[in-house]
């Protein structure tokens, strides 16, 4: 009899989607990671005329058109003053399948790779099935990664590291310093240092520095995608940059997995990346309005939470019972412990809801504050 791999018996179903499923119909879902703004006219157009015209009946090229290609790259010249080859870009379905991609191609069975606990929870999973060994390291009272942290946990047995800025579930954005150390540790450790830069675009103070931009090896594989940034979840494009050597072995992965990331998505993609970027100011200034209200409604409730200056996550500390307290009177809150060991005694709040519901959100959550308290 045929078993299962341990690799697959080593992952579970995310802690995330359990909460979702015990919710009621009427729930107060701040559970989402899913902006609730529509994706751009423009965007849509872009894919509409590509499927009127027939140009998106067809595989594209395994990496992606090259239209779509050269708008990434000249995207990562326009935000960052990099000169980013569109050989060197894969466009994928979703940041999810880039990160797939970017593990199985360089960690081999047992390597350890080290991310942030709290954290996101495909960075275990996903470690899991390139048969590596998972490393989580713990954060500064802030919510940032240390640098000196990850620079400690690398042993001869790492071939991985990962940064997530802003990050998922704390919302947290790390400094240019940070970034120019995470850079320096890849550089000089010889590990890839593996960025997760998805939800770039989404900060309230200070500016998204990619460690692409300091290293002075190859060791720094960037991961964007759509999703966040447009209102792109459902339409599954993101993408992968690196030098040629790293982007041609994601590529055989990427080649037998996928073929190619959805053609209709590209084209929006495409037509999100070149056409008017003010819908997405817009957006990240309606989050950043909802985080301080998030944020009032919180500390008013007597709940200590550091001030995220990215995404549009809170995470804070609470007392034991809370969620299940929160969530038996209505609202949808993610356990801290859903996204590593480390995040016991939090809870992460999305605020990509509406005004009106977060507000009736934070009155149920101050009083289930207090009945737990």
């Amino acid at each position: 009899m045929t078993d299962f791999s341990d690799r697959v018996e080593q992952v579970s179903i995310s802690g995330i989607r359990k909460v979702f499923e015990a919710a009621g119909e009427d729930a107060i879902n701040l559970g989402l990671g899913q902006p609730d703004f529509p994706t751009p006219a423009h965007a849509r157009r872009g894919a509409i005329e590509a499927i009127e015209s027939g140009r998106a009946d067809a595989y594209t090229s395994n990496k992606g058109t090259p239209q779509l290609r050269e708008a990434i790259a000249a995207k990562y010249d326009r935000d960052y003053g990099l000169e980013i080859d569109p050989e060197d870009v894969i466009a994928t379905s979703g940041g999810s399948e880039a990160l797939h991609i970017t593990l199985q191609a360089h960690v081999d069975p047992g390597e350890e790779v080290i991310f942030p606990d709290p954290g996101f929870v495909s960075y275990d999973a996903l470690t899991h099935i390139a048969d590596g060994t998972p490393k989580p390291v713990g954060l500064r009272d802030d919510l940032t990664l240390d640098p000196a942290t990850v620079e400690e946990a690398i042993t001869d047995e790492t071939a991985a590291f990962v940064v997530n800025s802003p990050a998922n579930p704390t919302g947290a954005v790390q400094s240019e310093d940070d970034m120019r150390e995470f850079a320096r540790i890849a550089d000089e450790h010889d590990v890839l240092c593996i960025s997760d830069e998805v939800y770039e675009h989404i900060i309230f103070e200070g500016e998204h520095h990619s460690p692409l931009k300091f290293a002075e090896t190859d060791n720094v594989v960037a991961i964007s995608a759509c999703s966040k940034t447009y209102s792109m979840t459902g339409w599954r494009l993101g993408w992968v940059v690196a030098s040629n050597r790293r982007i041609e072995r994601m590529l055989r992965v990427h080649q037998y997995g996928q073929a190619c990331a959805s053609a209709p998505a590209q084209y929006a993609a495409e037509a999100a990346l070149t056409g008017p970027q003010e819908p997405v100011q817009e957006m990240v200034e309606t989050f950043e309005q909802r985080r301080d209200l998030v944020l009032d409604g919180l500390t008013d409730a007597g709940l200590e939470v550091p001030t995220p200056e990215g995404a549009f996550y809170a995470m804070p500390k609470v007392p034991e019972g809370w969620c299940e307290e929160v969530l038996d009177r209505g609202v949808v809150v993610v356990p801290g412990d859903a996204f590593g060991a480390n995040g016991a005694g939090y809870a992460r709040l999305s605020y990509a809801t509406g005004t009106e519901e977060l507000k009736e959100a934070l009155e149920i959550i101050d009083d289930a504050t207090q009945a737990v308290q």
